[in-house]
């Protein structure tokens, strides 16, 4: 088997366990929970639920499904937002979705890894990937990133729930 595929392969199944443990993790909290913080200066649930979400919309849907960019980066980390439980569930699962979506689909074509997407673009100037970012790059970063949330957000699941249940 072809390397690149391993490592989609790779990717596919890390995404596919964070999913699985974010919406576990949210399910068993209430509407509060969705938007309490630990300290002033913390993010909330829905903090960053709001920020995987707009994270996966620049970086991935204007790139693979030309939409414009409509992020608005501010709004995701206003102390003051509030996300129902369902809305928290729904942007977790579509951020996710979008996710696994983009890796079938290069999947398919694995040399899109050595793809420098933003190549022809604006200045990128909101993230640790730049113009010169191959897509193996963006997805690595988006690991690195999504994984480092999910942590986050079952830790304040777990200060507010004391124990969380999982089903493996």
């Amino acid at each position: 088997m072809d390397t690149s595929v391993i490592l989609i392969e790779s990717m596919l199944g890390k995404f596919k366990s964070e999913k699985k443990w974010v919406i576990q993790a949210i399910n068993q909290l209430s509407e509060e929970d969705i938007s309490w913080s630990p300290t002033l200066e913390s993010n909330s649930i829905a903090n960053l639920v709001s920020h995987i979400r707009g994270t996966v919309h620049q970086r991935l849907e204007t790139v693979f499904y030309d939409v414009p960019d409509t992020r608005n980066r501010e709004k995701e980390f206003d102390r003051e937002l509030l996300l129902s439980k369902e809305q928290a569930l729904s942007l977790a699962s579509q951020s996710f979705d979008v996710i696994i979506q983009v890796l079938e689909e290069i999947k398919s074509k694995p040399d899109l890894l050595i793809w420098q997407p933003f190549l022809d673009k604006p200045p990128v100037t909101y993230s640790a990937n730049n113009n010169q970012s191959t897509l193996l790059d963006m997805m690595v970063q988006m690991v690195r990133e999504v994984h480092s949330h999910t942590g986050q957000i079952i830790y304040i699941a777990k200060i507010r729930k004391g124990k969380l249940h999982w089903q493996y």
